[in-house]
């Protein structure tokens, strides 16, 4: 339904239109298709387990895994390192009984090791010039090396380093 409302000045006319917005959000879409609505309806379900499992999980182990699916009970993790994992496998009854009781059923915890690669732990190679000093006693011991896989890998560390004057 749309309502217009027209004032009438002296020199202008002003129409106001009183009508919803025509733009919805994705959710919106979602919603209406009944494949989309399970996705969504699961990624709540995950959503919510994750806080569920950082809330609960001890110490840096909330930071350290994450949930990363749900199917029939079964809560799979996905953990930083071996360490974690096994930690987790270690509590895994406590951790299971504790998401339970957000109403989800809990049956058993699948931890699996997957590292995530975060932007911020990649550092470019640097280079790092060397002094002098260490230059000179880098060449002199690479001088005095029998002909030879080593002398010729300090050879080409010394052509590719930077020196600092």
């Amino acid at each position: 339904m749309v309502t217009v409302l027209a004032v009438l000045r002296r020199l202008e006319t002003k129409i106001i239109c009183t009508e919803p917005p025509m733009y919805h959000g994705p959710e919106h879409y979602l919603k209406r298709d009944t494949n989309a609505s399970r996705l969504l309806a699961h990624a709540r379900l995950l959503t919510k387990l994750s806080r569920r499992f950082t809330a609960i999980a001890p110490g840096g182990l909330g930071r350290a895994a994450r949930v990363a699916n749900f199917k029939s009970g079964v809560i799979v993790i996905h953990a930083e390192n071996g360490a974690v994992a096994a930690k987790i496998r270690q509590m895994g009854r406590r951790l299971c009984d504790e998401l339970s009781r957000e109403g989800v059923e809990c049956n058993q915890l699948e931890v699996k090791v997957q590292p995530q690669r975060s932007l911020r732990e990649i550092h470019p190679a640097s280079v790092k010039p060397l002094s002098a000093k260490a230059f000179d006693s880098m060449q002199a011991t690479a001088n005095e090396l029998p002909p030879g896989p080593l002398r010729h890998a300090l050879e080409i560390l010394l052509k590719s380093a930077a020196r600092r004057e």
